[in-house]
Formats: structure tokens, C-alpha cells, sequence
């Protein structure tokens, strides 16, 4: 599909569009000839960095507020075509810490924003960013999107009860709206100040720092992974692809265990070490056990699958960092 022009000279709304995954859509988008505008509000536990968009911060516009703000969020949704919906509550931790502001984000929040989108722009095209975290602890693998929803924490539970708001509108409205599922996001741009949001953030961040990758249980669990490039094309192509209007799309990426994705991680960097420690408690009630998706039907639909391999996409991201760590620590 010609992508450039789908979104040459068309009004781009990303939400926390100020984070990893936001900000790496919005250079994409610039180059595409989109006109963008970035909704973030900016919470200090997201992963929201103002040197993400240095690069373009002349060629966007910025509102900073929260999804529950009804005024800022009614004037950035007119005239808009594609909503890009990142905004959200995305720590499971911090899901367990705060559930209640958990859901008021991703439950409350998420009903409000499509609510004035029905309301003030409903040929708006949607495209929100959902988890893998939904499916909770496997019952088969590779993990298709009938699957059984069964999450093993608030976060889960919530960002479920957004997928469900948006498929809604769309059953009832005739609302354009899809959803990603989305695995493990890794490259430039990511949070890798603590292990909040991500483990592999935290694994890039030890190894620039010359410390142990410190891998919970026997490292045999399996995941898999998506670089953010191969990302920001399933968002572009969620909100141009006329199947795609209504739909629940997993991700995906080559299964790999956590001790081998510590290994290679090592081997590209030229150095480190890893350590084997017993999960935390905390951890160990959420933990989800193996995972790895089947993304063939986004694939069949869309005609998307990932183009990065691991070895490809830990090494650029590695030398993002190495240039630009002071900005992300």
C-alpha cells in the first residue's frame, strides 16, 4: 500500500504521543507528509521524554493533557482523520499499586475519548494499542486472538475493558476502530531508566551500565519480541486498511527464550554478564509464564509480518543509546 499517500497532507492525533511507541510514529508519520499533533500528559512514571521528539519538535503540534481532559481533547480530535491511541496506563506493577487510577486511565479515559470522538468526529479512523497481557497465562502456544482472556493483573483487566469500548464502537456506531495486541516493544526511544514498563529496557540499561542482567527463575521462559519499526507499520496500516475496521490483531515475533535473548544481547554489546535470581514475590503472582503469538492473521488480512530480526534490532538499539543514554537515565 502506498502509505505516503494515504497520510500526505491528512490531520495525525497520536495520544501519549510523547512516549516510545508515539514518538517513533510520529517521525514516521512527518515523513509521510502527515500534519501530526501529540496529546501527552506527560506523567512522570510513563515513558513520556521530551528529547523523543527533538528531531521533529518544530514540525508538530503539542497539547499537553490528559485523555480526561474534555475541552483539550474535543479541540484536538476535530478535523482529525487517524487517532493513534497510545495513551494509557501501561505498568502492571503500578496496576497493582494504584488499581483505582489504573482504571479511571484505561477504563474511565479510554470511554470518554470515544465518547467525544463519536460525538464531534465519528469518520474518525482509530487504532488502539492493546496487550498480550489480556490472554494471562497461556492455555496453548503459539497464542491466537481466540485465546481466552485471563489476565493476571489489573493492567490486564483494564486495557481488555478499553479493547472492548473500542470494538464496541465500532458494533454499535459503525465506528472505525481496531486494535493491536501488542508483545514485548523494544527499540530507540524506549524508558530504560527503571523496569517499570519494560524488562528489556531495564536489560539494555545494565548492560550500558557494565551491571548483570539479572533474569528471574531458570531464564527457560519463552517470549517474543517486535521492534518498534515493524510496530509503527501495523498502526499505519490498522487505520488505512479497510479489513482491518472492527478488528483485534495480535503481534508477533520469533519465540526466544529470556537466557538466549540475554546471551545475544551480551554477545552484541561485546560485554556483560547475566544472574539467575529467584522471582520477586510481587512479580511472581503477575507473571505470565511463556508466551509467543500468532500473528498470522494480521498477517493474512494485512499483509504485515516483522521485518527486523533480534540481532538486527538489539544492535541499532544499542548504538541509539550508547549516543543518547544521558537523556533516558
Amino acid at each position: 500500500m502506498n502509505l505516503s499517500k494515504a497520510f500526505s497532507g491528512q490531520q495525525a492525533l497520536i495520544t501519549g504521543g510523547m512516549g516510545f511507541i508515539g514518538s517513533n510514529l510520529a517521525c514516521r508519520l512527518i515523513q509521510l507528509g502527515a500534519e501530526v499533533t501529540l496529546v501527552d500528559s506527560l506523567e512522570p512514571d510513563s515513558g513520556a521524554n521530551a528529547f523523543n521528539i527533538i528531531d521533529i519538535e518544530k514540525q508538530v503540534r503539542f497539547i499537553q493533557a490528559d485523555i480526561r481532559d474534555e475541552q483539550k481533547i474535543k479541540q484536538a480530535i476535530q478535523g482529525t482523520k487517524f487517532l493513534f491511541n497510545l495513551a494509557g496506563q501501561s505498568s502492571h506493577l503500578g496496576s497493582m499499586r494504584n488499581p483505582i487510577k489504573d482504571l479511571e486511565i484505561n477504563g474511565v479515559g479510554q470511554l470518554m475519548l470515544l465518547e467525544l470522538c463519536r460525538q464531534y468526529n465519528p469518520d474518525i479512523r482509530i487504532v488502539y494499542a492493546g496487550t498480550r497481557q489480556i490472554y494471562g497465562r497461556t492455555k496453548y502456544l503459539p497464542v491466537d486472538e481466540s485465546h481466552p482472556i485471563l489476565p493476571v493483573d489489573y493492567n490486564g483487566v483494564s486495557k481488555n475493558t478499553a479493547a472492548m469500548y473500542h470494538l464496541t464502537f465500532n458494533s454499535i456506531y459503525g465506528m472505525w476502530t481496531s486494535t493491536l495486541r501488542m508483545t514485548n516493544v523494544y527499540g530507540p526511544r524506549m524508558r530504560i531508566k527503571d523496569d517499570n514498563l519494560t524488562f528489556i529496557g531495564w536489560w539494555f540499561r545494565q548492560l550500558l551500565d557494565g551491571n548483570e542482567i539479572k533474569i528471574f527463575g531458570n531464564g527457560k521462559q519463552i517470549r517474543d519480541l517486535n521492534h518498534i519499526d515493524d510496530v509503527v507499520e501495523a498502526l499505519l496500516l490498522s487505520v488505512t486498511q479497510p479489513q482491518a475496521q472492527g478488528k483485534i490483531y495480535n503481534l508477533g515475533g520469533e519465540p526466544v527464550s529470556l537466557i538466549d535473548l540475554a546471551l545475544l544481547m551480551i554477545e552484541i554489546n561485546g560485554s556483560g554478564n547475566y544472574q539467575f535470581i529467584p522471582f520477586p514475590e510481587n512479580r511472581k503472582r503477575i507473571d505470565i509464564g511463556d508466551y509467543f503469538g500468532d500473528y498470522s492473521q494480521i498477517k493474512n488480512e494485512l499483509g504485515w509480518q516483522p521485518q527486523i530480526q533480534l540481532r538486527e534490532g538489539i544492535t541499532s538499539t544499542l548504538d541509539f543509546y550508547r549516543k543518547h543514554k544521558d537523556q533516558y537515565i
